[in-house]
């Protein structure tokens, strides 16, 4: 399995960016996917996951401004995220894990995509 993040950048506190995940090697459509980030000085984290169904979780520190959403047909799992905060600022990155599953269990990641939100 292979996963290629894209889509981060530098924006301002308030901004927002559309991050992508293309994974391959997998039947897309059966697995749930989960977004992680690591902060500097920090531990891998979870922050959204969507089941194979639809059905979407989310950390706390990020309801109601990040949107995780797929696209079957392209094998892309989506991280919108809106006013963003500095302590957004982190390294993403996408898994075919259920919700819930400890990054330190997962041996297979993708080189990520940087976000870094300062003024």
């Amino acid at each position: 399995v292979q996963f290629v993040e894209s889509g981060g950048g530098l924006v301002q506190p308030g901004g927002s960016l559309r991050l992508s995940c293309v994974a391959s090697g997998i039947r897309f459509g059966a697995y749930s996917m989960t977004w992680y980030r690591q902060a500097p000085g920090k531990q891998r984290e979870l922050v959204a996951g969507i089941h194979y169904t639809g059905g979407t979780n989310y950390v706390d520190s990020v309801k109601g401004r990040f949107t995780i959403s797929r696209d079957n047909a392209k094998n892309t799992v989506y991280l919108q995220m809106n006013s963003l905060k500095a302590e957004d600022t982190a390294i993403y990155y996408c898994n075919n894990k259920v919700w819930g599953v400890s990054p330190a269990t997962i041996r297979s990641w993708g080189q990520g995509t940087q976000v870094a939100v300062s003024s």
